[in-house]
């Protein structure tokens, strides 16, 4: 009986270690795997040897420049339909921060003396445009540049005074 068990357990580690073994697909699979990895990266640099030297230059190709072209983003800025008069104050610049809007010139004047207080280039502009039935607003600008990052910086110091401010494009 005792000779049934050491055979038994002889038979039983044969079997385990034998199942262990590495098998060869696995080894070819993983050599496979390499060499279709190192031609990737063959194709991407191309060897070229230079016939006075004779030694190898290694060249890596580059892609092609890119052109950017540079367009305004207007689609946080309005434009006012119908045109429009400087009533007082500077004349406009191309982007403008508006922060009133008034059906009677007295209050728009008063808005602007406010802001000339505060030390801001105010102006008033009659527009042509209609809302809500009316006819000739009043617009108050606070401020007006040439570039829109200054009128934006401008607008956004603004609407803590003002949150209706927004952005004129004038043409």
């Amino acid at each position: 009986m005792r000779k049934n068990l050491v055979w038994a357990l002889v038979l039983c580690a044969a079997v385990g270690l034998s199942s262990c073994k590495s098998r060869e697909s696995a080894y070819r699979q993983a050599y496979e795997q390499a060499m279709a990895q190192d031609k990737t990266q063959q194709n991407e640099q191309q060897v070229v040897t230079n016939p006075v030297e004779e030694r190898p230059v290694t060249v890596t190709p580059t892609p092609p420049p890119t052109t950017t072209v540079v367009t305004e983003d207007h689609s946080d800025v309005r434009e006012i339909k119908g045109g429009m008069t400087v009533i007082s104050g500077n004349p406009l610049k191309t982007y403008s921060v508006v922060v009133g809007s008034f059906v009677t010139q007295a209050n728009a004047e008063g808005q602007k003396a406010r802001l000339d207080n505060a030390g801001y280039d105010a102006r008033v502009v009659k527009t042509n445009e209609t809302i809500n039935g009316q006819t000739g607003w009043f617009r108050v600008i606070a401020s007006s540049y040439d570039d829109k990052a200054s009128a934006a910086q401008s607008r956004d110091a603004l609407k803590a005074n003002y949150p209706g401010a927004w952005l004129l494009y004038t043409k």
